[in-house]
């Protein structure tokens, strides 16, 4: 009997459109393997097309809010059906990244040094308070998004009104900017898959540099890294991995420089794209787009 597999896709995160590509591409693979697919967005038709599909696997293919982040993982939960990458507390914490911060300094991860800023309390003193715990340039980002969506490199000219963009945000998260070279590992299960190193035309690794073609981003394998540093930036990705209770493929990204690593955030849901970096990682090493899709449906399950 073919297994039914429900492409969760879509939704109404900043992602949106990624999610859509991902999940595409991810349905067509499945098709190939003589799955029965059905493709579906998390909205107020979900638990109907659950119930009438009866999904024996879902594969989340959804990114950023809403679906990255625990909630679309706790109504699975609540529906008992396996489904990929990580549960819900994990999933909770990598996408917030004040949280996922403080575990990895409590354990000694070099993580860029940040504050987190409340526009509508503290816009009047911000070069200030920035001047005194950190200094410029530096990078503000959304608390909870991901794909680099409203992520800035800021100096004292610009900082204000990069900040007034993001005010449609409750909390920011204001980061020492890091430079060096960008640098990403991807896990799958209990395993390193490989390392990759980007090289963007743009100032970083932006969500333009990410998804536009025509960004023209660089992308490095095998990482011109010692055998020692190597095993040293796996070690540290192992480590977040398991701190946050990940499960499936996760990829964490990295900046490399003056010979230390920091690790930036951990992505449980890392894209599936034409120009996603953890199947081109998994490519390099001899396993094929399909045989990656296989295998993350075979390691869906329910919070343990």
């Amino acid at each position: 009997m073919k297994k039914r597999i429900l492409v969760l896709c879509g939704g109404i995160s900043k992602e949106r459109l990624i999610s859509l590509d991902t999940g595409k591409q991810v349905a067509n693979e499945l098709k190939k393997n003589r799955y029965t697919v059905m493709t579906c967005e998390p909205d107020h038709d979900l638990l109907k097309n659950i119930k009438r599909f009866r999904p024996n696997v879902i594969f989340n293919a959804l990114h950023g809010q809403f679906g990255e982040d625990g909630y679309i993982q706790t109504i699975l939960e609540i529906q008992k059906i396996p489904y990929t990458h990580s549960g819900v507390i994990p999933s909770s914490i990598a996408m917030d990244k004040e949280i996922s911060k403080k575990i990895f300094i409590k354990n000694k991860i070099l993580t860029p040094k940040y504050i987190k800023f409340d526009y509508k309390k503290n816009k009047k003193n911000i070069i200030k308070i920035i001047e005194k715990k950190l200094k410029f340039p530096v990078v503000i980002k959304p608390i909870n998004e991901g794909s680099s969506v409203h992520v800035y490199i800021c100096n004292k000219k610009n900082i204000v009104k990069n900040l007034k963009t993001l005010s449609i945000y409750n909390q920011i998260l204001i980061e020492e900017f890091i430079g060096g070279r960008e640098i990403q590992v991807a896990i799958m299960g209990t395993k390193t898959l490989g390392t990759i190193e980007l090289k963007p035309k743009r100032k970083f690794y932006d969500y333009e540099a990410k998804y536009n073609l025509n960004a023209k981003t660089k992308h490095i394998i095998p990482v011109n890294l010692s055998k020692k540093d190597l095993q040293k930036i796996t070690n540290i990705t192992q480590m977040a991995h398991k701190l946050i209770g990940c499960r499936g493929v996760t990829r964490s990204d990295f900046k490399f420089y003056k010979g230390k690593f920091y690790l930036l955030e951990i992505n449980t849901q890392p894209g599936m794209t034409k120009l996603s970096l953890v199947p081109e990682i998994a490519n390099y090493i001899g396993i094929s787009f399909t045989q990656l899709i296989e295998w993350i449906l075979k390691d869906a399950s329910l919070d343990r």
